[in-house]
């Protein structure tokens, strides 16, 4: 089984047969994974002084050590071939293993008058079916003619001007590469399955065995939702297999499949959002020797490849990864007369739009420290934690507020997370300290829209003005910017946060609680180191805007006939909380 899922599960390879008086013949092996002849006859080339070049197929992205990383198109010395699925090569001066089924094969081309015969294996792949590949053969005695069983490479033909025997990949028709696209993500579906049930069955079993070395919580931690993914992707295989064609795989009809599992792709989010809690609870781990002998145990009694437990717990972060190049690869070779094109082109969309938004929910936990630092920082904190409820800061600036008619209006620092907006007062002396002032939740209310003139609810005249009505009650809020342009970024702010909190719960993304606690330690050692204490907190963040953040006034006279108006402060702002602001995905 192919640790990383990547393309590779067909591959169409070239072996080479010396004849007695020098004639080539050319034979194909067209049978899964690379033969382990062929491998032998690269290491013997390898071995004997010969140069074997890989060219990247896909980009592969590293996790572990040991490995090497790289994107499609860049070219790989292999070193070691041995292995059907790692092999061990070179980029420039660094070294590593990286997945056979990631790359196809080229050989360098030999120094004239040498006696070296070179093998090519490429990975037939539908991206590269078309491309043109060249194997070099030494020709002691003049020019090179075909032997017996030449004729078994469609295309092949004699380069008089190199002496190189030129053989294109046979030509296939579109059918051909949709059969062939088909048939891998069938294979690397299969294999997937029997991958995660290893996992399920040969380290999460075991381990709840053993109450005497892991906990409930460590195992939620290194294990994730696993399981889930396992019952989902049997549910999502099954229908796969309903769909697939056996005798003409180019008609199979897999685009609906997953259409109607769409929302179960979602359960990925989690699993990946958790995975670097997961290297971390292991890497802790496996300083205790009974912990690295009791994972081995359990790969050897499974019978599972020699991978270390972080390397299959990272598959499932791969695989939804490969979805939408799949799909892509799919809808290029699908006909648009084809039944399941339309399907396909949506499914694709769909399958990219789930790998954006867990990229974006992983970004977000990565920075939920800050998060817990700017709360630490505001004096007079009460209530509950900001991450208990958020995990994004949305937007901030300063606004005037007016909470009830006749009220007296307040200038106030205002912070939107995802569920509440927090208000802040600046301290009278020292204008970079915050306190709390309290908070809105957001679930409570809504926005509105507040026309430029007089005002009913408050009886007074206003200007870039907005509201945020209670759901449930008759309480108001007024708030009132001081350019146009700042109050239609507040309402695109609002309209992003409800737009990001149905998402989230449509995914049922939150945050752990022990991905809090790791926030609250991170917290508590970056204030330990840089002596910072609830007295002296950084100052808060800037609103987005690309005028200089303002200190707002607002006339002391609410007569009928006052329009509220902003003068702008040239105050500066402190570094530290420019950075938080940058947190903030929310585009002007």
């Amino acid at each position: 089984m192919d640790l990383r899922l990547g393309p590779g599960s067909q591959r169409t390879a070239l072996s080479h047969r010396r004849g007695e008086k020098g004639s080539a013949r050319w034979s194909r092996a067209g049978t899964p994974g690379a033969p382990s002849r062929l491998r032998v006859e690269m290491n013997d080339l390898i071995s004997g002084g010969s140069i074997v070049n890989a060219e990247a197929v896909w980009d592969h992205v590293t996790m572990a050590d040991r490995e090497l990383a790289f994107k499609a198109g860049d070219v790989i010395k292999v070193l070691d071939a041995s292995n059907k699925d790692w092999w061990w090569g070179q980029i420039d001066e660094e070294e590593g293993w990286f997945p056979a089924s990631f790359v196809r094969v080229e050989p360098h081309p030999p120094q004239p008058q040498t006696k070296q015969v070179f093998y090519i294996n490429p990975i037939a792949t539908p991206r590269f079916q078309n491309t043109t590949s060249k194997l070099w053969v030494n020709q002691e005695d003049g020019g090179a003619e075909p032997a017996e069983g030449t004729s078994e490479v469609q295309n092949g033909h004699l380069d008089p001007t190199n002496d190189c025997l030129c053989l294109g990949s046979p030509l296939q028709n579109r059918d051909q590469m949709r059969a062939n696209v088909i048939n891998e993500i069938m294979s690397t579906e299969r294999h997937y399955i029997k991958h995660l049930k290893d996992i399920c069955e040969g380290y999460l079993r075991q381990c709840r065995k053993r109450v005497d070395m892991f906990n409930d919580d460590q195992l939620k931690v290194i294990f994730g939702n696993i399981e889930d993914i396992y019952r989902f992707q049997m549910g999502f295989v099954r229908d796969l297999e309903k769909q697939y064609n056996t005798e003409e795989p180019h008609l199979s009809e897999i685009g609906p499949c997953f259409l109607e599992h769409q929302d179960g792709f979602w359960i990925y989010s989690e699993y990946c959002n958790n995975h670097l809690d997961a290297c971390m609870e292991l890497s802790k781990l496996m300083r205790d020797g009974r912990y690295q002998h009791f994972f081995e145990a359990c790969r050897l009694l499974q019978q599972m490849i020699d991978i270390a437990i972080d390397g299959f717990l990272l598959t499932p972060v791969q695989k939804i990864c490969k979805y939408p190049l799949q799909l892509a690869e799919l809808l290029k070779y699908t006909a648009q007369e084809h039944s399941d094109y339309r399907y396909v082109a949506a499914a694709l969309a769909v399958m990219r739009n789930v790998t954006q938004q867990i990229n974006e929910r992983k970004r977000r936990l990565e920075n939920i420290d800050k998060i817990a630092q700017w709360q630490a920082s505001v004096l007079d904190w009460e209530g509950d934690d900001i991450l208990d409820r958020s995990s994004e800061l949305i937007y901030t600036g300063e606004l005037s507020w007016i909470y009830q008619p006749y009220g007296r209006s307040q200038q106030r620092v205002f912070f939107l997370f995802d569920h509440q907006l927090v208000l802040c007062k600046k301290d009278l002396i020292r204008r970079d300290i915050l306190y709390y002032k309290g908070r809105i939740d957001m679930d409570r209310y809504e926005v509105r829209d507040a026309i430029d003139g007089r005002d009913d609810d408050f009886n007074v005249s206003v200007k870039n003005a907005f509201k945020l009505c209670n759901k449930d009650s008759e309480e108001i809020h007024i708030f009132l910017a001081k350019k146009p342009e700042e109050k239609i970024r507040w309402l695109r702010a609002f309209h992003e946060e409800r737009k990001m909190v149905q998402e989230d719960e449509k995914i049922g993304f939150e945050i752990s609680e022990y991905q809090k606690r790791q926030a609250a330690m991170t917290v508590r050692k970056v204030t330990k180191q840089k002596g910072v204490n609830r007295c002296t907190p950084p100052s808060y963040p800037p609103p987005q805007d690309p005028l200089s953040a303002g200190q707002y006034e607002v006339t002391e006279d609410m007569a009928q006939g006052e329009v509220f108006e902003f003068s702008q402060s040239k105050r500066g702002q402190a570094p530290f909380w420019q950075n938080f602001s940058r947190l903030a995905p929310f585009k002007k």
